[in-house]
């Protein structure tokens, strides 16, 4: 293992020091930012306060596909990081030693780092596990599998569905798309061999969608297969948030994130993960796509859509219900299950935050997790609240401090207080008011394909 410290020269401190006023430079504090490499070949960084107030915050980042540049991480971005440090609190977080879907390096790389922290700079007063996006299943997994090692967990627009729903949730729209879109392409939606193969398939079908995309039939069934997916009708915060009824709009801004949808995660991710797994993950044998529309939280809109296309909705679920289906590999059912499903057994609080107008990673696997902890007995440790913006992750420092300042108080006083909207929006905005609060009451939809230890006999 080796250390880097990154610190001024004496020389060049006193410079810096001597051209500040001196009520600034008596106010600024001294942090310690420290980098390395753990056994496993992964980066860590550590950024430490000289007014450490002895909590440790341990930041899991989120997916970063296959050959993509891989960092270490300690904060979400700048700005929240500022704050943080302002406020004395230390900050770590690794690289993970590889890059796609890393769950097994990442764990231990969080925990190793932890140690490496301790070693360094003594025992932490409390240690808290967060995490954005593919990070929310690694800090969930770390609250599962390693609870004595942190005091709570904050889970900030994550995959807590767990690995098999994800890649289940990932299959339903495509297959909705080549099914009714094209029938004949004899693209693959699973078991690609190699890189090339699932780039093809991408570009085949992102060229049916938008050719489809030109008719009111195709958007009609482009909506379909976002509703099977719970793609929010505004999911960009660039984009004009639509009225409730506006549904052409809406379908548009679908199109946009379904073709996100399948030129990265559907096909090239999809792929990566396989590799690891040993073989595909995913099935839809056994569903009944009728039924999956009915619970989706879009429906409305596909029914609307389809009669303004004078297209029978009733036909084409037919035929994605007498479509020949996927069936899953069961070992590599097994791998996924075993390193990225969660059991719901909660020893520690964990608060989750989402934007409700997620399309990468829907709302809806709030639903999931909730399930899954209600069937375990321990919702009482897991809150959840929800932030009115569109887009993925797309939370302000304030959100996310507020977030971070109730889940201390639930571990500091035993007892969950101010999780509803107006407290969590009073503690963002006391945090940093100078970044939005829009924390709001909510409620998602259940999520349409959950599978969890709880219930290991789900899926379908």
């Amino acid at each position: 293992m080796t250390t880097r410290t990154r610190t001024a020269s004496a020389l060049a401190l006193l410079l810096a020091v001597a051209a500040l006023p001196t009520s600034a430079a008596a106010a600024a504090p001294e942090t310690s930012h420290i980098e390395g490499q753990l056994p496993s070949g992964a980066a860590y960084m550590m950024d430490v306060p000289a007014d450490w107030n002895g909590t440790v915050l341990l930041f899991s980042h989120g997916y970063r596909p296959k050959g993509a540049p891989n960092p270490a991480q300690n904060a979400p971005d700048d700005s929240t990081k500022s704050l943080l440090l302002k406020q004395g609190y230390a900050l770590v977080g690794s690289s993970y030693a590889s890059t796609g879907w890393a769950v097994t390096d990442a764990v231990p790389d969080q925990l190793a780092t932890l140690a490496t922290f301790k070693d360094r700079f003594g025992a932490a007063r409390r240690t808290i596990a967060w995490g954005q996006s593919y990070g929310g299943l690694v800090t969930t997994a770390l609250a599962e599998r390693a609870p004595r090692r942190i005091d709570g967990s904050l889970a900030m627009c994550g995959l807590v569905h767990g690995g098999v729903a994800n890649w289940n949730n990932t299959l339903d729209p495509v297959f909705a798309l080549k099914t009714l879109l094209a029938p004949d392409s004899g693209i693959p939606l699973v078991d690609f061999p190699d890189q090339a193969a699932a780039t093809d398939a991408a570009n085949t079908l992102t060229s049916a969608v938008d050719s489809a995309q030109a008719t009111a039939a195709g958007r009609a069934r482009i909506a379909l297969a976002a509703a099977l997916h719970n793609i929010p009708g505004w999911n960009d915060p660039s984009q004009p948030r639509p009225a409730e009824t506006d549904w052409d709009s809406r379908e548009a801004n679908q199109y946009g994130a379904l073709k996100g949808l399948v030129q990265l995660p559907a096909f090239s991710w999809r792929l990566e993960a396989e590799t690891r797994a040993g073989g595909n993950m995913s099935w839809n044998t056994g569903v009944d796509y009728a039924r999956l529309l009915g619970k989706s939280s879009v429906h409305k809109e596909v029914t609307a859509l389809y009669k303004k296309a004078g297209l029978s909705l009733r036909a084409d679920l037919a035929s994605l219900n007498k479509a020949p289906r996927i069936a899953a590999d069961p070992s590599a059912v097994a791998w996924m299950s075993g390193t990225s499903a969660f059991t719901g057994k909660l020893t520690k609080p964990q608060l989750d935050i989402h934007t409700i107008g997620d399309a990468l990673v829907p709302v809806q696997t709030e639903s999931a997790l909730k399930r899954t902890v209600t069937a375990a007995g321990t919702s009482a440790l897991l809150r959840q609240a929800y932030v009115d913006n569109a887009g993925h992750c797309t939370f302000s420092p304030a959100e996310q401090l507020g977030a971070l300042h109730t889940l201390e108080d639930r571990i500091g006083t035993g007892k969950w207080r101010g999780t509803d909207a107006a407290s969590l929006n009073s503690r963002a905005t006391a945090a940093d008011p100078t970044t939005p609060a829009r924390y709001v009451t909510y409620r998602p939809t259940p999520y349409l394909r959950p599978y969890d230890l709880a219930h290991p006999g789900d899926g379908r």
